[in-house]
């Protein structure tokens, strides 16, 4: 069950990161004169969500977990609430607000969809057995011949 889950938020948080890489030249024009540009935010996910991958992927923990959590669902919850409302400009970040849906955005919203729900079914999981939050190494328990 561990490695599944490690997979998922894996795979979810790099279909994100491949998407958002390679949409982020067009969105350039996004903001442009403002503090942060379109662009900029586009490869900041990618980069951050691709991070949070493969700290998962490397280390099982709950704090890798709680980490990917955040990064997924902060994708999944901007891009629903930028498809429905246009909020405008928040300080230095630019109005991202996109009411079309295409392929690319479905495929990314799944990806953190299942990244994020795969990471909080590992933060429950992670460590359990052990009360310092590591995960045990031992392996399942042997019954002894008689």
């Amino acid at each position: 069950m561990g490695l599944l889950l490690r997979v998922l938020v894996f795979a979810g948080l790099a279909a994100d990161a491949y998407i958002h890489w390679t949409f982020a030249p067009d969105m350039a024009f996004v903001g442009e004169g403002g503090a942060v540009t379109g662009d900029v935010l586009f490869r900041a996910q990618a980069v951050v969500a691709a991070l949070a991958g493969l700290l998962v992927l490397a280390w099982a923990r709950r704090w890798t977990y709680a980490i990917a959590f955040l990064v997924a669902a902060s994708a999944f919850g901007a891009v629903i609430l930028y498809y429905m409302v246009d909020l405008g400009t928040l300080g230095p970040i630019p109005d991202m607000y996109d009411p079309a849906w295409y392929a690319e955005k479905t495929i990314s919203s799944i990806g953190e969809a299942v990244a994020a729900l795969a990471a909080v079914a590992g933060m429950l999981t992670a460590g359990r057995g052990r009360t310092d939050g590591t995960p045990s190494e031992e392996g399942p328990v042997q019954r002894q011949r008689t």
